[in-house]
């Protein structure tokens, strides 16, 4: 029996032994010798599943095609700049009241100087749009530079004209004298999607043509930076990009410009994952009337707007919440001539949908001033097109867009009271209610004592019956229209 055993074993160890023999041999074939598959190779699927990553591109060509057009931008700043800036190093650019917009940071870094030097210098990022010498960058690298020299990848140096800039959107033309340049290609923001491949190329710390890569997180995301524009909605990428960034392209897999990377969040001043990118569409059209006009003109239709949640949807009827949300209609704007009313929900702008509030400032800004906008309107539960001659937008606070918040609701808690003309005229308010107390849910909804009742659901009401008439009829969600001060505000309430 032991005899047995042992042969046994010996002819298995002998099949495994020629097993793995044809395997290593099938293994060191030469490509086009045939020979059976191995065991890892018949378990392989046929095909990589779908959305599967099968492997990691290689950015040096897209470097070295588009690297060229990248420069570097060095900035003197004005003498009476620094005074009593301290060691905020640009950082304070941009920053209001908001306890968030501490984290916004426009990066433009500061190079090393004497410390007694009245002008301070500084580095930022720039690309060639036509091969005669402009550039584009951020408005922020040389909006207060006394001299701007703009350094190419191959060390010519050149010294800039500033040609204009637009604060608002942080966008600036340079021009540097000379020709035969290489330029960059231009890629579509609209065919963005979280998650492709994004490309930085910049000087952050002053390291001229530093790469970096990542994806889109996010795309239409506006900012709180305190700057009070309404005019972008940012391309959020987790490239890496760090203060001398600023200006600098942000490209996509095909080596096509997309946006000009602009600010970072962060609470310590460097790069945290999360930073954005101006589209380069919005940019190139601030590009072409800087070039041609030397400033932007803006385009407004006299309305102010708040984004839509759930409740409000379900108030004014909507399956979705989507669209801009009209608060309050400018008595002498476009807006009022065409027929808006507080409470219509804009939808659409010639063709482009508005899916969030912040997006209609941004598409209507950008349209000449003068000219026709077709809307698509949600209006008393149907939708229907009007048509709005734009005007111009000039800036000031009362003529921009705001994107009023919205707080949770709950039942109507509200004591009222019906307001005197000369107590009218002293609120500037047309509405004639007045909240004077206000409990349970309807103070955790936000209203508040002082604030005026002007509608329900899009209804205006003028007394406590017309206001009892409109919420009985709304059933169990009701859009409040508040005015606060100089702002109308919707709040859903959820009356149960």
């Amino acid at each position: 029996m032991g005899n047995i055993r042992t042969w046994s074993l010996a002819v298995i160890a002998g099949i495994f032994v020629m097993v793995v023999a044809h395997q290593r041999s099938n293994a060191d074939a030469r490509p086009g010798q045939s020979g059976a598959p191995t065991v890892a190779a018949a378990l392989a699927p046929a095909t990589a599943p779908v959305g599967r990553v099968t492997g990691l591109p290689d950015f040096s060509g897209l470097v070295a095609e588009a690297g060229a057009s990248v420069v570097n931008v060095s900035v003197t700043e004005k003498a009476q700049k620094i005074q009593g800036q301290g060691q905020g190093q640009g950082q304070g650019q941009g920053e209001g009241d908001d306890p968030l917009s501490q984290f916004f940071r426009r990066f433009q870094v500061p190079t090393p100087g004497p410390d007694r030097a009245p002008p301070s210098k500084g580095v930022g990022s720039g690309f060639i749009v036509s091969s005669d010498g402009y550039v584009l960058t951020n408005a922020h690298v040389v909006s207060d530079a006394s001299e701007v020299v703009v350094t190419l990848t191959d060390r010519r140096e050149f010294t800039a004209k500033v040609v204009g800039i637009d604060k608002a959107s942080d966008v600036a033309l340079i021009k540097i004298a000379a020709t035969g340049l290489p330029t960059v290609r231009f890629g579509d923001p609209a065919k963005l999607r979280p998650g492709q491949w994004a490309i930085a190329i910049g000087s952050p710390f002053g390291f001229e043509n530093s790469v970096t890569a990542g994806v889109i997180s996010a795309i239409g995301r506006p900012l709180n930076d305190g700057s009070g524009s309404s005019y972008v909605t940012f391309i959020q990428t987790d490239a890496a990009v760090n203060p001398g960034n600023s200006g600098g392209p942000l490209f996509n897999i095909d080596g096509e410009v997309i946006g000009i990377n602009s600010q970072i969040y962060s609470r310590t001043g460097g790069y945290m994952g999360v930073s954005f990118a101006i589209p380069i569409d919005f940019a190139l059209n601030v590009k072409d009337q800087l070039q041609k006009n030397g400033k932007v003109l803006r385009s407004r239709i006299g309305v102010s707007v708040q984004d839509i949640k759930q409740q409000l949807a379900l108030s004014f009827g909507l399956t979705t919440p989507h669209g801009a949300l009209i608060s309050s209609v400018d008595p002498t704007g476009p807006g009022e001539k065409a027929g808006l009313k507080a409470g219509d929900v804009i939808t659409s702008v010639n063709g482009r949908n508005i899916d969030h509030s912040w997006d209609l400032p941004a598409i209507v800004s950008q349209l000449p001033p003068g000219s026709q906008a077709r809307l698509g309107i949600w209006h008393d539960r149907k939708a229907t097109e009007v048509t709005v001659k734009t005007v111009l937008l000039e800036d000031s606070p009362g003529q921009v867009a705001r994107n009023s918040g919205e707080d949770s609701g709950g039942k109507l808690g509200l004591v009222l009271r019906s307001l005197q003309p000369n107590e009218q005229q002293e609120l500037h308010t047309k509405g004639r209610l007045l909240i004077e107390d206000v409990t349970g849910p309807a103070l955790a909804a936000g209203l508040q004592p002082g604030d005026v009742v002007l509608g329900v659901n899009g209804v205006r009401v003028a007394t406590v019956a017309d206001l009892k008439r409109e919420v009985a009829r709304a059933g169990h969600n009701v859009a409040l229209l508040v005015q606060r001060e100089d702002a109308q505000i919707y709040y859903p309430v959820d009356v149960g």
